[in-house]
């Protein structure tokens, strides 16, 4: 989905990215967390008026695809295509991302980029042939170090287990190509040292911090044992490691080696967004390999928690995978991309409920936000005809509001847009919410049209017109997170006549008061968030 909203000329994008994901199996709550954490950041800076790029794609090589797809009777070229035609892309569209790029490793523009890359820090004397024995997980594509690795029991009884994926690991020994990572210690520490927001939350950073002081190994960045790669260039016995592959997306799909001006433009990122179980991938070996080649480094790497069910990470070998659209069809998914974002601080594990998510949708949506926006259409359009009148009586409760919308804006642009902390950001508009519905229990709207004067039709007036001004607001604030009602929230107030597209609102700029023109047509559209239905039944 291409990017829409106005755009800084000349400027660095403000990059954002996901991970890649794998292909061998179909996304679950957690990939689509982090995706949709990604959309709304991004979507929060193009309403800043900024140059956006946001990337995602898949991960489609490596022992785990070929294996996936061997299981399947395919070739993993085939299962690959078909997991991205009919699972990952239709997802992302459903769950309204708006993603610049979706970048797949299988594609020339990558392939081709990431053997030139391999190539050059060989010719430069990075890499070098050894042989290694260790244990491996297929479903990290990671050898483990020994301490890792849990006891097994029951039926993996006498077994190493991966401590991620629960499933005993692999004993292999094979002649590799290595990168010189043990010599990037000390540079990666002082670069941590120096720029301590680079590894985001702080437990993340302490952990990679940890890891590197005991001293880093040499990495191995190729296998020949299977031929599902990308084929090393002066060596095709060998293909690529698949995360070297995996962690090139993000210079091969901004057009290193073959679009000098974009990459200028673009690269490096502003903001990976990456699982826990994946942060030293990105925090360690991404940076050292961009230090080898003398490129800059990302901004941050920001590393999310787990989704938790039952006390386990939410996963497919876990079987606690959970289809997003088992959500989306009795939610909606506007509720859905909210949901995650407000009851889970970014970065912390967090655990998800059926009934957690029906008690705040209830509560928050349903209540506090969706009948304000219905209390008030359905005032201005009984007492006023539909026509948004002028605020002319302003005083001490008003100006509560007009600043209770400045501090929000103030603090919900700071958590989303520089923290990170969606769930911050989100509460902060949430309690506006719940401000404008106090005023409006406290003025008492209903009463004050008894009184017919030319003083009670002002005061009536005035109360209205700030309770849909603030109205106004909260859909620009809410756009990035639920586009769909802050849309329907947006034609109800018949805003765009007098505003123009609601894309094209900045958020910074959202607190300004008196935005709304007077004489707007109010009209009570559909509920925004319907009463929910009984929980379906397996």
């Amino acid at each position: 989905m291409a990017a829409t909203g106005s755009e800084k000329q000349g400027a660095k994008a403000y990059y954002v990215s996901t991970p890649i994901y794998y292909v061998n199996d179909a996304p679950h709550l957690g990939h689509a967390y982090t995706t949709v954490a990604g959309d709304v950041l991004t979507r929060w800076h193009r309403q800043r008026g900024e140059k956006v790029w946001y990337l995602t794609g898949t991960d489609e090589h490596g022992q785990k695809i070929m294996r996936t797809a061997e299981a399947n009777g395919v070739t993993p070229q085939a299962w690959a295509d078909k997991l991205v035609t009919e699972a990952w892309k239709p997802l992302w569209e459903h769950l309204e991302i708006a993603n610049d790029d979706f970048i797949r490793t299988t594609q020339k523009r990558h392939t081709d980029r990431v053997q030139e890359f391999v190539q050059d820090l060989y010719d430069k004397g990075e890499i070098y042939k050894g042989g290694y024995e260790g244990p491996y997980c297929v479903g990290c594509e990671e050898y483990k170090l020994p301490g890792e690795l849990l006891d097994g029991e029951g039926d993996h009884a006498g077994q190493k287990l991966c401590p991620i994926h629960k499933k005993p690991v692999e004993i292999l020994s094979e002649e590799n190509y290595f990168f010189k990572l043990s010599e990037y210690s000390e540079k990666l520490l002082a670069h941590y040292e120096a720029n301590p927001g680079f590894i985001q939350p702080e437990s993340a950073r302490n952990e990679v911090v940890n890891f590197v002081r005991q001293g880093l190994q040499d990495l191995s960045i190729s296998r020949s044992t299977f031929d599902w790669g990308v084929p090393v260039p002066w060596d095709d016995k060998h293909v690529i490691y698949v995360w070297v592959d995996a962690l090139l997306n993000y210079a091969t799909a901004v057009g290193y080696n073959e679009n000098p001006e974009k990459f200028e433009a673009t690269f490096p990122a502003d903001v990976h967004l990456v699982g826990k179980d994946i942060l030293r991938f990105h925090a360690i070996i991404w940076p050292a390999m961009l230090m080898a080649q003398g490129l800059p480094l990302p901004g941050k790497i920001a590393a999310n928690g787990w989704l938790m069910v039952g006390g386990e990470k939410m996963s497919k070998s876990n079987l606690t995978g959970i289809k997003p659209q088992d959500l989306t069809s009795h939610f909606g998914v506007d509720a859905y991309r909210w949901y995650f974002l407000r009851a889970i601080a970014f970065g912390q594990d967090g655990s998800f409920s059926w009934e957690d998510f029906s008690a705040r949708y209830t509560s928050e949506l349903a209540n506090d936000y969706g009948n304000l926006a219905s209390r008030v259409a359905a005032m201005v359009g009984k007492y006023f005809g539909g026509e948004l009148p002028a605020s002319t009586a302003d005083g001490e409760a008003e100006r509560a509001i007009h600043d209770g919308l400045a501090k929000a804006v103030a603090e919900a642009d700071r958590r989303i847009g520089e923290e990170l902390d969606f769930q911050g950001g989100i509460l902060a508009v949430f309690d506006f919410v719940k401000q404008v519905n106090g005023y409006i229990t406290e003025q008492e709207p209903w009463k004050v049209a008894k009184d017919e004067s030319q003083e009670g039709r002002a005061r009536l007036a005035t109360i209205l017109y700030t309770a849909a001004e603030s109205l106004r607001a909260v859909a620009v604030l809410l756009n990035p997170v639920m586009p769909e009602t802050s849309q329907k929230l947006w034609d109800s107030l018949g805003a765009e006549p007098g505003l123009g597209a609601l894309a094209d609102q900045k958020v910074q700029e959202s607190g300004t008061w008196g935005l709304l023109p007077a004489g707007s047509t109010v009209t009570k559209g559909a509920v925004l968030f319907p009463r929910l239905e009984e929980k379906p039944t397996a």
